[in-house]
């Protein structure tokens, strides 16, 4: 009880939150091509809780379906309010407004260091998921989205030929960035760079949900939980390792069965050692390790001697 009333639980976000912006799957279906979506996600909300809140307690674990949950244990954490959380939550959130708003990211001034930083972190994935996987541009209703994206009557009218070319998403991107800059350019605009990182954020940033962020009462799934539908093991990883975790070869409790049952080694080992989670239970005892150990040197300082 104490545990559960001392938690914060960062969701990185659902795939189906994206599915506005992502073109090969929708709904509960998700693929390696959209996968890229959480790799983004979990690089940019990690290096914000280490960096800009000082944590560095943070457990990633993958929700057996279509999905990531960032668990931060750091004790300051744990003793956040539900109005600390909240405030967490604000902070990380960019991505603001219903399906039937077209521009939902909108930049002050001054980028916060943390929007450059983000910006960063979506550039090294952009092509490979926007132009090359999700063929962003591929359709004139792709491109009117995109459109929607900019600040409202700026370079639209410029780009109506653009909408219905034939080049692919790479050309047009390209084009669509040049016609800005050359617009920005001519009104000596401040900050000529935001509108298009307004669009690459809109497209790419992270989905989170406020909600279970804030409260205390929302139901979340333990490391190595089962999820119900697809059988998956909830597995945590690290941030650092998330370009190589694959959600698609994580096992289902049947095949952890059958790995034990299976085994031919030495029978001394324990079940968990026989199967493919060692890594990963290996990993987590490391990882509540250092909380304890973490939790009792703050115990020592908040002792009183008399």
């Amino acid at each position: 009880k104490q545990w559960y009333q001392r938690r914060v639980a960062i969701t990185a976000g659902d795939m189906t939150d994206y599915d506005e912006v992502r073109y090969c799957c929708s709904e509960a279906k998700i693929c390696s091509d959209c996968w890229v979506f959480m790799k983004i996600a979990v690089r940019i909300i990690d290096e914000a809780l280490r960096h800009d809140f000082g944590f560095s307690n943070l457990l990633w674990v993958y929700s057996g379906r279509r999905g990531v949950h960032c668990w931060v244990a750091d004790e300051s954490a744990r003793k956040l309010t539900n109005s600390g959380r909240g405030a967490i939550a604000d902070y990380l959130s960019l991505v603001i407004g219903g399906d039937q708003q077209s521009k939902k990211v909108t930049l002050p001034g001054v980028p916060h260091p943390s929007i450059k930083r983000s910006v960063n972190t979506i550039a090294r994935y952009f092509e490979e998921l926007m132009i090359d996987s999700q063929d962003f541009l591929g359709t004139e209703e792709k491109c009117q989205k995109v459109l929607g994206m900019l600040p409202p009557k700026t370079i639209q009218d410029d780009l109506k030929d653009w909408v219905s070319s034939n080049h692919d998403s790479k050309t047009k991107w390209n084009k669509l960035k040049g016609t800005w800059s050359t617009y920005a350019g001519k009104r000596k605009l401040f900050n000529k760079d935001n509108a298009i990182y307004e669009v690459v954020l809109q497209l790419c940033y992270p989905r989170l949900d406020v909600n279970v962020t804030k409260g205390l009462n929302h139901l979340l799934k333990s490391p190595f939980s089962v999820h119900p539908k697809t059988g998956r093991v909830c597995v945590p990883f690290l941030a650092k390792d998330v370009d190589t975790f694959d959600p698609f070869i994580v096992p289902t409790l049947k095949e952890v069965i059958t790995e034990v049952d299976n085994w031919s080694g030495d029978p001394k080992v324990l079940d968990y050692a026989k199967t493919s989670l060692k890594s990963s239970i290996d990993m987590f005892k490391s990882f509540a390790k250092k909380c304890r150990m973490e939790d009792s040197e703050e115990n020592k300082e908040n002792k009183m001697d008399w």
